[in-house]
């Protein structure tokens, strides 16, 4: 979906793509100093850093720590993120939720403040004179700003700082979309991967990258879980203790997504699941996660005042308390997304759900090229968690998914089996870190941290 947001954006902007284009086709200087030298010289390093939604806040508030912890310099941030980013030292230029939209027509009534915060964000990155850039994810605003500040840099005759963009975009979900990376390599330096097929695409069509490891994986060592299993296991007695929840009761974790587009299109459908199983079970009660988003926030908030069955919301800025209910549940409704990983972790089985605008659903039908949409399905090249899209996303087939998973054990059995598989196959190869020879660091981290491999790539650039 995001891959087709970027598209939007690049045909709405065509007005200035012609002279983007024509500069960006000039030959140019990208700093061929090591970052290392560069930030040496000046006595700090300087990193220009942009997130536009939960999941890339998360991602970028881990890599400024990592960074921090890895560089022999000084480390000095700007740019745009929210909550967790700011708790990082980040000021962020205007709130992240201002550019955090996903999906094509969705996108259309904000046009005009997206060109507002891009052009302020490629002032503010001139400004600064960052040794590195670095966006994470959304890449609809992402990689426009990428190309503009590489075009600004041309226009001026200054030396472009390098480019690196954390978590690649989608290209192999997508008829035609390898080809398109290749135009990548002209406002990016590096991509960071998430997922272990998408570095060698990278190079294949000419543009460096490193498989990092998934972002979500760092949950375990937030959590201090030393397992060699891969899995977290929260507590969940403490949870029902805590909320009053009889040990009897059947608890369903719904996620309804992060940005409030989809929340907003997700929740009521999710409500309306709970009305037709509330009398399948002797008593349901369901926990609503809230992502760390204020309109979300808000929006959540004043819906479950009228939920039919008991409820219980979780803040999704305290890992603990999400890891902890997840282990109360018995199963889990999730919009698509970065939490079907985190129900990995969790070894919860799960139902995942989509809908967008029509019109976005349709371009999705033609374009997709893979029969999946949550990743575990994508690594495992199989159906192994049950997926209800688009208009099959009803209150009446969710509730059938979910009806059958609770009462299912082979169904639940085999979601927890092919959970260790696919955290096995999104963890960094094991050394990425420990066996670096250009980097002096006291540290020893564990394997399984993207941030520090993601910090290590871009210090050794």
């Amino acid at each position: 979906m995001n891959k087709l947001q970027r598209g939007v954006f690049w045909n709405l902007f065509s007005r200035k793509d012609v002279e983007l284009n024509y500069l960006l086709r000039r030959s140019f200087s990208i700093s061929s100093h090591p970052v290392r030298d560069l930030a040496s010289k000046d006595g700090e390093l300087r990193v220009f850093i942009v997130a536009g939604e939960v999941s890339g806040d998360i991602i970028g508030s881990r890599f400024m720590d990592s960074l921090r912890k890895l560089s022999p310099f000084p480390v000095r941030f700007a740019g745009v993120g929210g909550y967790l980013m700011s708790k990082q030292g980040l000021n962020s230029l205007f709130p992240m939720e201002d550019i955090s939209v996903m999906g094509i027509w969705e996108l259309l009534p904000h046009l005009n403040n997206f060109r507002v915060k891009l052009k302020q964000t490629v002032q503010a990155a001139l400004s600064f004179q960052p040794h590195v850039v670095l966006t994470v994810d959304s890449k609809g605003f992402s990689f426009r700003f990428l190309k503009y500040l590489r075009a600004k840099c041309i226009e001026q005759g200054i030396i472009s700082p390098k480019h690196f963009h954390y978590v690649s975009p989608s290209f192999w979900a997508w008829k035609g979309g390898e080809a398109r990376i290749k135009g990548l390599s002209q406002f990016i330096d590096h991509v960071l991967c998430i997922l272990p097929f998408e570095a060698e695409i990278c190079k294949l069509n000419g543009i460096a990258a490193t498989f990092v490891g998934h972002p979500t994986l760092e949950d375990m060592i937030e959590l201090k879980e030393k397992g060699a299993s891969g899995e977290i296991q929260g507590n969940g007695e403490e949870f029902r203790s805590e909320h009053g929840i009889a040990s009897g009761s059947t608890v369903i974790s719904l996620l309804p997504g992060s940005r409030v587009q989809e929340v907003t299109r997700m929740l009521p459908i999710f409500s309306n699941t709970m009305e037709l199983l509330k009398d399948a079970f002797g008593e349901l009660v369901t926990v609503v996660h809230i992502a760390p988003n204020q309109y979300v926030k808000d929006y959540i908030s004043k819906a479950v005042c009228k939920w039919p069955v008991p409820v219980v919301m979780v803040s999704g800025g305290s890992p603990s308390m999400k890891y902890k209910s997840f282990s109360a549940s018995r199963v889990a409704l999730c919009t698509s997304g970065t939490v079907a990983v985190e129900l990995q972790l969790a070894r919860l089985p799960c139902v995942v759900a989509y809908r967008a605008h029509l019109l976005t659903e349709w371009v999705i039908r033609y374009k997709a090229k893979v029969p999946y949409i949550s990743l575990p399905n994508i690594l495992l090249k199989s159906a192994t968690i049950p997926e209800a899209l688009f208009q099959g996303c009803t209150p009446s087939k969710l509730a059938s998914l979910v009806r059958e998973l609770v009462h299912n054990e082979n169904l639940r059995e085999q979601q927890i089996a092919a959970a260790a598989k696919v955290i096995e196959l999104l963890s960094p190869g094991k050394g990425l870190i420990n066996n670096s020879t250009h980097l002096e660091t006291s540290h020893a981290f564990p394997n399984s941290m993207s941030s520090m491999v993601a910090a290590l790539t871009v210090l050794q650039s």
